[in-house]
């Protein structure tokens, strides 16, 4: 995992998302999901670009299953970012680096 992407669970989600003083993007994802690993470069990328504006974090649905639950994930990956402790835009499905960048542009 890239250095600039943050693992989330369950039990960190409230300070390390919630509570971040930045917007936060969070990848929900598992192992096992093939799309899920087409998406994690594209964060991992931008992670590197725009670390300094947004926090990215990726939570494994498998192992945090309350945050999933929480935020209503059904299908993954599902990108989500959080803008003062709500969510400000969200995706499902796997996009492209364009893609996600317009998405992160409208929240910054």
């Amino acid at each position: 995992m890239a250095k600039n992407v943050t693992e989330v669970t369950d039990n960190s989600f409230q300070s390390e998302v919630l509570e971040s003083t930045k917007p936060v993007l969070v990848d929900f994802w598992a192992p096992w999901c093939g799309p899920c690993r087409m998406v994690a470069p594209v964060v991992e990328e931008l992670s590197g670009e725009l670390s300094e504006k947004i926090k990215f974090t990726k939570l494994n649905v498998d192992e945090n299953q309350n945050v999933a639950a929480q935020f209503g994930i059904m299908a993954i990956p599902s990108l989500l970012i959080f803008k003062n402790g709500q969510v400000a835009q969200q995706h499902v499905g796997a996009l492209s680096k364009a893609a996600l960048k317009g998405l992160l542009d409208k929240v910054l």
